[in-house]
């Protein structure tokens, strides 16, 4: 416990672009209106129904932005994403991120049986001391609406699909823009079950 404890202080401790959520400077409006090529995967409100796409609606407005220009950096790599973000201004990045943070997340669902949602629940509140597995809560929260300040990203209510395929991506290293590596070294002790129950469990959590 005292092991978790020390990582939560320490993470939440560490120096992050806090100022990219207070001064984003979006305006929803255009975001709305430069937002006509999302819709085909992310749907007009932000909540995507492909379980392999994510929700956007209702995520931070910081953390949307940070990912936005990731990929048009080069820091965060897909296929799909790099080419619809390869024109966008900054401007257009923050508001089309203020506009989808200013959507309702829809509810989540878990089709997964007991067992596995008790242990995801069990990762996400206590992680796996025996592996060195750190508590997912220490940084998105008990209710797994995140840390903005931090720009730790809300977890609710996301399909458990994609949640499942962003540990995948952290633990082999195909993403990497996880500031201080936190997400990679969390995943790369965690295994497979536990990542497929801690997914399935995140996606029954309310977002709103």
């Amino acid at each position: 416990m005292k092991k978790y404890l020390i990582l939560a202080v320490a993470t939440l401790g560490l120096s992050f672009s806090a100022n990219a959520v207070e001064n984003l400077g979006g305006d929803a409006q255009r975001g709305q209106g430069l937002s006509t090529p999302c819709i085909a995967c992310h749907m007009a409100d932000g909540n995507s129904v492909n379980p392999a796409w994510p929700k956007i609606a209702g995520k931070d407005a910081g953390y949307l932005y940070k990912q936005l220009s990731d990929y048009k950096e080069g820091r965060r790599n897909n296929p799909l994403m790099m080419p619809q973000v390869a024109n966008l201004s900054d401007q257009d990045m923050r508001d089309l991120a203020t506009y989808f943070a200013a959507q309702t997340t829809a509810p989540g669902r878990s089709a997964a049986d007991e067992e596995t949602l008790a242990l995801g629940r069990q990762i996400y509140f206590g992680g796996n001391m025996a592996s060195g597995v750190a508590a997912c809560v220490a940084c998105h929260g008990p209710t797994g609406k995140g840390n903005p300040a931090a720009i730790f990203p809300s977890v609710a209510a996301q399909h458990g699909a994609y949640s499942r395929d962003q540990l995948h991506q952290f633990r082999d290293g195909v993403r990497a823009n996880d500031p201080g590596r936190m997400m990679r070294n969390v995943a790369g002790r965690m295994t497979d079950e536990e990542m497929a129950a801690v997914s399935e469990f995140m996606a029954t959590l309310s977002a709103n």
